[in-house]
């Protein structure tokens, strides 16, 4: 990949101030207003204020953009009100011009850039918090997709994280059952990786390589002298939106959502990795209900221990073993676990097994509808961890349960009716935590991903 580092690009203290001044404006002003209305005694009006929480977020493109839709998803993180204006925000945004594209290109594979493409669309196919992707056509006529990140987003990762300090901030003083000190670690993490290109393109061949015999998953493939740290050119994967197939036959769908149930659990089963953004734009489907992995920017690695974790509390809610789902808990990273926790955590967690331990074709919500999908759990698990005081969840839990729930919503948006448990037992069957830790770590060093520092 190239290496160019234009210094327009650096992350200079002028263009962190301007980002402060731009979400600070919106969010700190917000922050203020709540804290005064405690400070006063009044009950704060948290309809109100997510809503002008959303107004403050949405003109804005980066970092903030995406850790609201972020939040949004994952149960109890911000008050119910909060999700609900936070999950509206458009996860496509306005693409730049021509002269951003222009200047970006050029930055990136030098003046001559146009004469190393037979054809550019000077349009955005799409775009996003992030970036936006351009189809091109390479010399020898290959079709390809040109992913051109926005300018000073490392500036606004600075700025914005420090922002979203005051975000969570307002769900502590609005209801303090939750330590979100994990939670923000976890984010801040993830959204730094998300801006290395040379990153992403060694998560694509780490999928690549997982997927290599299975013709039902593609990965597209990485044009490397066409890719830099902050472009990535990758073959085009044609494909149709997923919710296009909403009225095919169950049959179509069903095979559809056996295609992404293995694109999510076998990876993370075998090799410890999942891919951590659900959103329904980083999937299309082929014209053989096969389909496309798209967008590795967000992919989350664990440490085999956290896997046997997963595997484990299946075992312990299948037996009904409590002290089984204890040590499961102990494994995620859970900390001071006493038993009325344990029973909370059963709960949540009953309701993500759910359609796994359930031997029969069965739909994954099993006739509740998708806006009500978790919220009774959700509810009772908060409710309860109220009484018991402020719980950190592990920073393993957030992507996991994030891409767990936008797993089952793809499955709600399919209609798809299939034996869950029989899925999710074949794909765990002779699990073995030491030989995927060796797998995974040939796995890693052979794509060019560097290895996480787990925490001890």
């Amino acid at each position: 990949m190239s290496g160019r580092e234009p210094d327009d690009e650096a992350n200079r203290l002028g263009r962190r101030v301007k980002r402060y001044a731009q979400v600070g404006a919106g969010v700190g002003g917000l922050a203020a207003k709540f804290a005064g209305q405690r400070l006063l005694g009044m009950t704060p009006d948290n309809d109100r204020t997510a809503r002008e929480l959303k107004v403050a977020l949405g003109g804005l493109k980066g970092p903030i953009m995406k850790v609201a839709q972020m939040l949004a998803t994952v149960p109890d993180v911000v008050p119910a009100e909060f999700a609900v204006e936070l999950a509206e925000l458009q996860s496509s945004a306005p693409p730049m011009g021509w002269p951003f594209v222009r200047r970006r290109m050029r930055a990136e594979l030098g003046a001559g850039w146009e004469s190393r493409f037979h054809a550019f669309e000077r349009e955005a196919a799409a775009a996003a918090s992030l970036g936006q992707v351009h189809r091109a056509t390479g010399p020898d006529g290959r079709k390809l997709a040109v992913k051109l990140q926005y300018p000073d987003m490392q500036s606004a990762v600075d700025a914005d994280l420090n922002q979203l300090g005051i975000v969570f901030s307002i769900h502590r003083r609005i209801d303090p059952a939750i330590d979100t000190r994990e939670i923000y670690a976890e984010i801040r993490e993830r959204l730094r990786e998300e801006l290395d290109y040379a990153r992403e393109a060694a998560h694509i061949r780490l999928y690549a390589a997982i997927f290599a015999s299975e013709p039902r998953i593609a990965v597209p493939e990485v044009i490397e002298e066409l890719s830099t740290r902050r472009l990535l050119t990758m073959s085009w994967l044609e494909g149709e939106p997923l919710l296009n197939f909403r009225d095919h036959p169950l049959d179509e769908r069903n095979r559809i959502a056996e295609a992404m149930f293995a694109a999510w659990w076998f990876p993370f089963s075998h090799y410890g990795v999942i891919h951590g953004d659900p959103h329904l734009g980083n999937y299309t489907v082929r014209r053989d209900l096969g389909i496309n992995l798209l967008d590795y920017g967000c992919i989350r690695i664990f440490p085999a221990s956290f896997v046997e974790g997963v595997v484990e509390l299946y075992r312990a809610l299948e037996a009904e073993d409590r002290d089984r789902a204890a040590a499961a808990y102990a494994r995620w990273g859970f900390g001071t676990l006493s038993n009325e926790l344990i029973d909370v955590l059963n709960v949540w967690a009953r309701f993500i097994y759910a359609p796994m331990l359930d031997d029969r074709v069965r739909s994954v919500a099993d006739g509740v509808s998708a806006a009500e999908y978790g919220r009774k759990e959700a509810f009772r698990v908060h409710q309860a961890l109220r009484k018991l005081g402020p719980v950190t969840p592990p920073r393993e839990f957030v992507f996991m349960d994030r891409a767990a729930i936008g797993l089952g919503g793809v499955f709600l948006h399919l209609g798809a009716e299939l034996n869950f448990h029989r899925l999710f037992n074949e794909t765990i069957e002779n699990f073995d935590a030491a030989r995927l830790d060796k797998r995974q770590s040939a796995a890693l060093k052979k794509a060019g991903v560097p290895k996480p520092q787990w925490r001890a």
